[in-house]
């Protein structure tokens, strides 16, 4: 046998034991034997580095050094899930499914809800590609080489797969790995780990690959989505994704209708205390993918699935006073300083309040013993009293800013109290500007929010207009300021001159516009100019603007520092008009026409008809109303929407029928 051949023979062999050792938990060798053969193969390859290959079994053990995690756009955007905490909540959610899709016979599958870091991990012809983990869904950081490290993820795959797509999960760090990297802490007199999720998601950054390597992670992987899969509903692609080679839980189910679901939460709600890993509830996502094409998302979520979180770990403490923050929009936010913790893993030392009428109505006092416990096991929160404490008198709500000093105001009908000193008060001028550089704004590289503080501090700025200003010589002699790192903020300032107008628009930070009504407003109005000069009622009619985002659009230019900070940017070069790009299929055939798609398709993918819809001037509706002058119906149209259509005499057309309508 030729060296080749040998090297080849040698990672097939010990990819193989490691499927065995790590996903199937059923080794058939020693890990003596394992040692020695993995040896043999890195001995072959430093003799032979005309065999590299990047996806061999050798290169697991790290090594590889990253300085900078690359920014890295999903193909696909890795959506959050909406949660639910009863029953009842489930029995809702499949109301509007089955309202959507017309009462159908369905389908659930149902998962452990794994407490981990979110990953997304691609496969071309097989191999490993590319991982990135979830960021806020739209972007995440490529951590590839770190991914490499951990044994339960193939870099090869074996039997019948798609040349590309990508598969989701969960990185995770089990009980037992993590108490003893805690217990390894303890004996030099270093601080343990806090919890195993944060442990692994902290992992999953470290410059060193061969430090990742060195700690026990575990990667549950439960989705694929990608083009032309070779199964048709959620089940039967984890079955298929542990023939690839993938680690793949076990205890997933398929529910052939609520009850069924109940009874799997039931069992888990008990049993997940002897999993070697923690979770925090069940996923049940409708199983077939036709439905769940015909589902589609919100914004934020998909429709076709729901998280059910088991009930909050609950603890006992001493409140010991209450402190107040004050948000970039001036709302004011009582935050609980406790007594610390231990609650669900971590060591709890503050909750949020919420507000006066919170804190009125549970009647918190100083030195009070409160319950605490973490709202979906993420963010502590008080729900009781358990003892009184000394205090006779209630609490009474601060009237003054504790930051400017200013007398705060509570609109009729708000919750929170407001510091009205906007431009004044310096956490809000910090704020804005900590939102102004953020991911999803302007993205400014090398300038977070602690230098944002750092330079309002020192006087350096007042708002974001001034950040174009900045120096060199300004920001060198600042602590923990050189003269690479103050050379790389003022890069990352010019830089942000491209970033396209919705987003520099969502980085105003005028209240109530988001980033999807920043989108929106921007695609109608094309200008910064063109949207300051429309009045309360233009905004209104603009699909899905409301009176109070409206008004809220008119405060922000009627006042002049605003008016003033926007002209600035504008003579900096901030991009305040959408650049159009020029598309050479564009066309105007179906301008004032409204399409709703529905089902699948043969020559489109549904992005792709959307697409074309809008490239040709019409434009792509989320539902089925009077305003629909057509609906483009594919396979496995949803019933519910083939009977409103019919109700409403909107014209049906078949996929070939649009490609005629636009040439």
């Amino acid at each position: 046998m030729d060296i080749s051949s040998t090297i080849q023979s040698l990672r097939e062999e010990l990819n193989q034991h490691n499927h065995n050792y790590y996903v199937l938990d059923n080794p058939t060798i020693s890990d003596f034997e394992f040692d020695q053969k993995l040896k043999q193969l890195q001995e072959l390859e430093a003799m032979h580095p005309e065999f590299f290959d990047e996806n061999s079994p050798s290169q697991r053990v790290g090594g590889t050094i990253t300085k900078n995690f690359a920014t890295v756009v999903h193909e696909n955007r890795m959506y959050s899930l909406d949660n639910s905490y009863s029953k009842e909540d489930l029995y809702d959610w499949e109301t509007k499914i089955q309202k959507a899709l017309g009462n159908v016979n369905l389908e659930y599958t149902c998962e452990l809800k794994y407490d981990g870091a979110s990953i997304s991990i691609t496969y071309e012809n097989g191999k490993l590609a590319r991982a990135v983990t979830r960021g806020d869904g739209f972007q995440g950081d490529e951590v590839t080489n770190n991914i490499k490290t951990i044994k339960s993820i193939p870099l090869v795959l074996k039997g019948n797969f798609p040349p590309k797509f990508d598969i989701r999960g969960e990185i995770i760090l089990p009980f037992e790995g993590f108490e003893k990297m805690n217990q390894e802490l303890i004996e030099i007199g270093e601080t343990p780990y806090s919890n195993p999720r944060n442990t692994a998601s902290g992992s999953l950054k470290l410059q060193d690959s061969a430090e990742v390597a060195k700690r026990p992670l575990d990667c549950l992987l439960y989705f694929i989505i990608g083009n032309n899969l070779p199964f048709n509903s959620q089940f039967d692609g984890l079955e298929a994704a542990r023939k690839w080679g993938f680690k793949v839980p076990s205890e997933s189910k398929l529910a052939k209708n609520l009850e069924e679901v109940f009874e799997f939460i039931n069992y888990w709600d008990t049993h997940r205390h002897n999993l070697p890993y923690e979770t925090d509830g069940v996923v049940i996502k409708v199983n077939d993918f036709n439905h769940q094409n015909e589902l589609g998302y919100t914004a934020k979520s998909p429709r076709w699935a729901i998280a059910y979180k088991f009930k909050s770990e609950q603890v006992t403490t001493t409140l010991n006073s209450i402190s107040y923050q004050v948000g970039r929009t001036g709302a004011i936010t009582p935050v609980a300083n406790l007594e610390p913790v231990q609650l669900a893993g971590t060591i709890v030392k503050r909750a949020s309040l919420h507000n006066a009428d919170q804190i009125e109505k549970l009647d918190i006092r100083v030195g009070d013993d409160v319950f605490v416990e973490k709202g979906g096991e993420i963010i502590p929160k008080i729900i009781g009293v358990a003892k009184r404490g000394n205090a006779t008198q209630p609490t009474q709500y601060i009237t003054h800013c504790p930051e400017c000093e200013t007398e705060l105001i509570r609109k009729e009908g708000e919750a929170q109290h407001y510091c009205p000193n906007f431009y004044g008060c310096p956490p809000q001028i910090i704020g804005r500007i900590q939102h102004y550089i953020s991911r999803k704004a302007m993205d400014i590289e090398g300038l977070g929010g602690e230098t944002v503080a750092l330079l309002y501090n020192n006087g350096l700025v007042q708002n974001y207009a001034d950040l174009y200003e900045l120096t060199v010589d300004q920001i060198k002699p600042l602590e923990r300021m050189a003269q690479k790192s103050a050379e790389n903020l003022v890069n990352g300032v010019q830089l942000s001159k491209n970033v396209p107008f919705e987003r520099v628009l969502y980085a105003l930070g005028i209240r109530y516009v988001g980033e999807t009504v920043a989108k929106k407003l921007a695609k109608h109005y094309k200008s910064i100019d063109a949207l300051r000069q429309a009045s309360l009622l233009d905004l209104v009619l603009v699909d899905e603007i409301g009176d109070r985002i409206a008004q809220s659009v008119i405060e922000f230019f009627e006042n002049e520092t605003n008016v003033i900070t926007v002209e600035r940017l504008k003579k900096h070069g901030v991009q305040f008009e959408v650049v159009e790009t020029f598309n050479p299929n564009a066309t105007d055939k179906l301008v004032g026409k409204t399409f709703v798609v529905s089902g699948v398709f043969e020559k489109f993918s549904r992005d792709d008809l959307k697409k074309a819809i809008e490239d040709n001037g019409g434009k792509v509706g989320s539902s089925i109303s009077s305003k629909t002058d057509y609906v483009v119906a594919g396979d496995n149209m949803g019933p519910a929407k083939l009977e409103k259509a019919n109700q409403l005499g909107i014209a049906i057309i078949s996929e070939d029928d649009f490609i005629g309508m636009i040439g």
